[in-house]
């Protein structure tokens, strides 16, 4: 599940930002994107559940390791792309205000 939503927020992602490409409001596509990658770590989370309910300790000891330091690149390169396209209009106002 954490894979589907993973590939979805990645596609809303890329909507937000064609959105804003093309001036059209592009603040509903930023919502879902960013929901689908909460709702991606939740996703995991639960998944990893499952392996502490099982007692599988040797999957979580190899898996852990690497999966939270993924997850914080991927969920902070997330934030960013879906913000980039507020921090891009408003140095478009400040610009159009100079000139």
């Amino acid at each position: 599940m954490w894979m589907i939503l993973g590939v979805l927020a990645i596609g809303a992602t890329l909507v937000n930002l064609y959105t804003f490409s093309i001036g059209k409001d592009y603040k509903l596509p930023m919502a879902i994107a960013l929901s689908l990658t909460a709702l991606t770590v939740c996703a995991d989370y639960s998944y990893l559940s499952v392996w502490v309910e099982g007692e599988d300790w040797a999957a979580l000891a190899d898996v852990i390791p690497g999966m939270g330091r993924a997850w914080w690149v991927l969920t902070s390169i997330s934030i960013l792309l879906n913000l980039l396209p507020i921090f891009l209009e408003r140095i478009r106002k400040r610009v159009l205000r100079v000139s």
